[in-house]
């Protein structure tokens, strides 16, 4: 079986430091936009809508075209004549002339998408959506750039610059929300009134948001230099495979719009919970999903994504070669290595939801609301990660049908869960419910996909079901650990923990360290295979700090 190879160690670490230091900067951008307009507010929720509005497009038009089909016919590629360098042109040419059409026709469709993804908003909260959205659309032209650029890099295994790239990202947004809050003040308790905001205020927030995502992008360019890449338009599409790759490409686009239903579906539900702000209650809504789905993320992020990238290289170019027994066992050392972090991930997110949700919160009741969506959510972390892998898997074998098979399934239970809830349960509660949803769909989603993926290439994933129970086992002891830390400190209702963003902080460090020298222990106690795996991941971060 395949382990962690020196390569994809460098690899998986390399990409996995720009990501820690990339969220890092998040997180520290999304206490800044809390402080700067709150979390559970109606200014808060009218951007939060309009700033997720270009990534909702971006996914729906090609996100799932190009993770589809752009590394397989890459790696294809690079066995040309020119090494692929004719495909790369024509295929930059043609994503720059799409994302910049798409992007202008969205832009002047601001009010309509607007008004689709929100329920029950006062007009003047809409009209602050629409002059947000006006502002960040435009971000649809520059993540299309930043997904080409990134994955032409990935698949010469220049995997570093695509995950350190939305660090500048975020550069620019910390010194735009900082000019805002010393120009404008900070506001996270919502008491400036919607219908006070100026154009001035909307292009600062809003524009140094775009100006990010436009950074992050055009840096890539500079990597393609320095790996001998440059970009030349070419508008000579045929004779290069990329209308095969299209086509190829139909059921994954067909898979991104049924998800993207679902997001909409997911965002005008949980916008409808803002109304109850009226009666005085404490709601989470839209901006709260927001930073509860960017806490989720950070762990995903940090090792799926690293993971998944540097393993999907090398099984798209295993399978092209039709080298499957090298390719399975590529897969499973990758899903070995998802389910040992995501196991003490979620456990971690579960332990420490109200500490974290309180370094984002002016309060404790705001704190609460966001802490329940957190744990809720975190439920369905580490099904969530593996279908992210399994669908590369099938990406790489050129089957995006499967996909769209399978990820209907999940958005049709979730479609039917949303709506119920919005039906039966309290305001209060409904983003909460909506998660408890999002990890029940997708936990389901994973058992059909690892059963396709099963037959389709008479795959036996030796030993991992059993090695995901004793690290859940492990995972659960290191929570029990870490909770009853937690309440030493406070973190239980209003104790010191929760006294203040500051002290949230540095217990949530602290819990955090307990939890994984814990989690370590045990599972060497328990004698689980995935401990090399580990040792192995950290040799490697100590190789690379030591060069």
């Amino acid at each position: 079986m395949t382990d962690l190879g020196p390569a994809v160690g460098r690899s998986s670490f390399w990409m996995a430091s720009g990501t820690i230091f990339s969220r890092a900067l998040g997180f520290i951008r999304a206490i800044l936009l809390a402080l700067a307009i709150g979390v559970t507010t109606d200014a808060a929720d009218a951007f939060g809508v309009a700033n997720q509005l270009p990534n909702n497009v971006y996914a729906l038009i090609m996100g799932g075209v190009l993770n589809a089909i752009l590394v397989p016919q890459l790696v294809k590629a690079r066995k040309m004549k020119d090494d692929g360098r004719g495909y790369i042109d024509r295929f930059a040419t043609l994503a720059l002339v799409v994302f910049f059409a798409i992007g202008t026709i969205a832009t002047i469709s601001a009010p309509l998408m607007i008004g689709l993804y929100t329920t029950g908003w006062s007009d003047s909260q809409v009209a602050l959506a629409t002059a947000f959205a006006y502002w960040t659309i435009p971000q649809l032209f520059f993540y299309g750039l930043y997904s080409v650029f990134g994955e032409v890099l990935n698949s010469r295994s220049a995997f570093g610059p695509f995950m350190w790239a939305p660090a500048l990202n975020n550069v620019v947004s910390i010194v735009g929300l900082g000019i805002f809050i010393w120009v404008f003040g900070a506001d996270s308790e919502g008491e400036r009134a919607i219908s006070s905001w100026g154009a001035d205020q909307v292009a600062l927030l809003a524009g140094s948001a775009t100006a990010g995502v436009a950074a992050q992008a055009v840096i890539l360019l500079f990597f393609w230099k320095r790996i001998g890449l440059k970009l030349n338009l070419n508008f000579k599409f045929s004779g290069y495979g990329i209308g095969a790759g299209l086509k190829t490409a139909s059921w994954s686009f067909a898979m991104v719009l049924i998800s993207q239903i679902g997001a909409l579906v997911q965002t005008n539900v949980a916008s409808s919970a803002a109304q109850a702000r009226a009666e005085g209650l404490i709601i989470a809504s839209v901006a709260a999903a927001a930073i509860a789905w960017l806490i989720f993320m950070l762990p995903h992020s940090i090792v799926t994504v690293s993971v998944a990238t540097a393993y999907y290289t090398r099984i798209s170019t295993a399978a092209s070669n039709g080298d499957m027994a090298s390719m399975k066992a590529d897969l499973l050392a990758a899903l070995r290595l998802i389910v040992i972090f995501m196991s003490l991930a979620t456990a971690g997110l579960i332990v420490l939801a109200y500490p974290l949700a309180r370094i984002f919160s002016p309060g404790l009741a705001e704190a609460e609301a966001l802490g329940n969506v957190i744990i809720a959510l975190a439920i369905g972390l580490l099904p969530f990660s593996l279908v992210h892998m399994l669908q590369r898997a099938f990406f790489a074998l050129e089957d995006t049908k499967t996909p769209f098979v399978f990820t209907s399934i999940q958005v049709a239970l979730h479609i039917i869960g949303a709506i119920t809830l919005l039906n039966v349960l309290e305001k209060q509660w409904l983003v909460v419910g909506l998660s408890l949803v999002t990890a029940s769909s997708v936990t389901i989603q994973l058992l059909i996909a690892g059963v396709l993926l099963r037959k389709k290439i008479d795959w036996q994933p030796t030993g991992l079901v059993l090695n995901l129970l004793r690290s859940i086992i492990a995972a659960v002891i290191a929570g029990v650990i870490g909770f009853v830390a937690i309440g030493q400190l406070g973190g239980i209702g209003a104790g010191w923990l929760m006294e203040s963003k500051l002290n949230a902080s540095l217990g949530a460090v602290l819990i955090t360290l307990l939890m994984v020298i814990s989690f370590l222990f045990l599972t060497r106690a328990l004698r689980l295979p995935e401990y090399g795996i580990i040792t192995k991941f950290l040799v490697e971060i100590r190789r690379r700090n030591e060069s």
